[in-house]
């Protein structure tokens, strides 16, 4: 409990039992549970990295090897501890990839700088020298970057091949990879001079049975529904497609009314207008030339019936979300008054067609005419291969949209990493002072990646690292760890690219979050209720950065 002394007497400042930790204290507790987070996921980085076996309270068992998986899934306690989830979340978020990469430099920084603090200098000034080291770095790594075409299949293929090669996919790289591409190329639009790629319209459905190749892409949508009447054809070819954000059953009214029947024959007059107005419903449908009807509300069972005899294949309660890629993918407009619904508002595709899956019923509308809106189902003997296999495709789309909208490569294996500490270096000594140890260990910080590369792939990180900075030195501004064949290379030719804008963001990500949490001094937590977990007190007491 803090207090202050006025003149002798005590006065109590804080509620009691809040605990409060102040000055190198604090920091190292903050740093210890920030770097504890960072060494969680520190040996899953690379293509030799291990995989995490995550168990939540439920008992359901996640195996990934993703950084963003494993801190979303692990339920962390310290709230330096949760900083760092909170960079993985934004690196996933802003490119889709580089989790671990940015977790990892985090780690490495704040590392870096309580060895600074050792040696009395004040973590303001650390930040400094982190500050214009990482717009050095960026810099470097922008001159470095070599531009490319959203035409050169053959490196963004490479970019998907490196962003799957870390995951537990072997075997299958070249498949994803292919698919990656012609899915992110089909959803890209050109605006202005620049592309936006946004990957929320590559729809991925997951469906466990079959082998991972089994995995198809589809040039439209898979709808996650079934045919809503027995009658209705299970294929449909050139379809006429309409999408309605409208119910097609009798509304009730908003107030309530009472109807008095005093005679079986209103009774059946009355049963006869609700049939009359459905029928008309499905005239109006009819009269529009469509044979595929997509309702984001429910569909009465005497419009089913209706439909039916007239062909016209439908499916109800469709999501919002896939109606906006059907709109995308089949051309159709999405009508909220059946009233306005016209010939020009439908969409069109080759074959909509009911698909069984197991126990389940997929739609597929397929064939459409250079759709922006595209399906990816993956496959897989067992649900955690499927989810996996998910997981690894989402972070090969996010590489190719990345490079479609940025159009600027770099190598991987830490040779961009490696580049960036050497300018570092040289720049370090023209800013001299204090500001130069926070510069140089920013670039010991970024030698981390190359080195746990190497680490994970069981070389010796020492050899490699000599290695590496004398090619550097040479000019070799491509050489990195090749963790296949246990030596250096030049990555560029063993076909190990990423995009540009991956690596920003982790420099960018990891300075951010290392100098919040570096400038925090004092710890003042409130008192807890009964039962909940203490906050640690001083370092090395038990629970400081432990996961919970």
């Amino acid at each position: 409990m803090a207090a202050a002394q006025l003149g002798g007497v005590p006065v109590l400042i804080l509620k009691e039992g809040t605990q409060r930790t102040q000055g190198r204290d604090a920091q190292r507790v903050n740093m210890m549970a920030a770097r504890a987070v960072a060494e969680a996921v520190r040996t899953t980085l690379g293509p030799k990295g291990m995989d995490k076996m995550l168990v939540d309270t439920l008992g359901d068992v996640t195996v990934t090897n993703d950084g963003a998986t494993i801190l979303g899934e692990i339920e962390v306690q310290h709230p330096a501890a949760k900083m760092m989830v909170e960079v993985s979340k934004t690196q996933d978020e802003e490119v889709g990839d580089g989790t671990t990469t940015s977790v990892v430099l985090t780690g490495e920084l704040l590392k870096r700088a309580e060895e600074l603090i050792e040696k009395n200098i004040h973590p303001t000034l650390i930040v400094q020298g982190y500050k214009k080291a990482t717009e050095k770095a960026v810099e470097t790594l922008s001159k470095i970057a070599i531009p490319i075409s959203i035409d050169d299949d053959k490196t963004l293929k490479k970019i998907a091949f490196t962003a799957m090669n870390s995951k537990a996919s072997v075997g299958i790289q070249d498949y994803f990879a292919e698919m990656a591409v012609k899915a992110v190329k089909q959803v890209a639009e050109k605006r202005g001079d620049k592309y936006v790629a946004d990957i929320d319209y590559i729809q991925v459905v997951k469906k466990q049975g079959g082998s991972v190749t089994d995995s198809t892409l589809v040039y439209g949508v898979i709808v996650d529904k079934e045919i809503v009447h027995p009658a209705m054809p299970k294929k449909v070819e050139n379809a006429k497609i309409a999408l309605i954000d409208a119910p097609l059953e009798i509304e009730k009214t908003e107030f309530d009314a009472e109807i008095r029947i005093t005679d079986p024959t209103q009774m059946k007059a009355f049963i006869e207008e609700e049939g009359r107005m459905l029928k008309e419903m499905v005239n109006k449908i009819k009269a529009t030339g469509a044979n595929v009807v997509f309702c984001q509300k429910g569909i009465d069972d005497i419009a089913q019936h209706y439909l039916a005899k007239e062909g016209i294949v439908a499916l109800r309660r469709v999501k919002k979300s896939d109606m906006e890629k059907l709109a995308r993918a089949t051309g159709a407009r999405i009508v909220t008054n059946l009233d306005d619904l016209t010939p020009s508002d439908l969409g069109s595709a080759k074959i909509v067609e009911e698909k069984k899956y197991g126990e389940d019923k997929l739609t597929f509308v397929e064939g459409c005419k250079n759709p922006k809106a595209v399906s990816i189902l993956i496959r897989g003997g067992l649900q955690r291969v499927v989810d996996e296999a998910e997981r690894t495709l989402h972070d090969a789309l996010c590489a190719v949209a990345d490079v479609v909208e940025d159009g600027r490569i770099v190598a991987g294996g830490g040779a961009p990493e490696l580049e960036a500490a050497k300018s570092l270096r040289e720049y370090a000594a023209s800013v001299g002072g204090r500001e130069q140890l926070a510069i140089e260990a920013f670039a010991d910080s970024l030698e981390a990646i190359p080195r746990t590369l190497a680490e994970n792939g069981g070389l010796d990180p020492i050899d490699i690292l000599v290695e590496l900075r004398s090619l550097h030195e040479r000019g070799e501004i491509w050489a990195g760890v090749n963790v296949l064949e246990g030596k250096t290379a030049n990555m560029f030719e063993v076909g190990v690219v990423e995009p540009l804008a991956v690596k920003l963001q982790a420099i960018k990500s990891a300075t951010e979050a290392s100098s919040m949490i570096l400038r925090i001094d004092d710890v003042i937590a409130a008192a807890k209720t009964a039962g909940a977990p203490k906050m640690p007190e001083k370092p090395g007491e038990s629970g400081a950065g432990e996961f919970d």
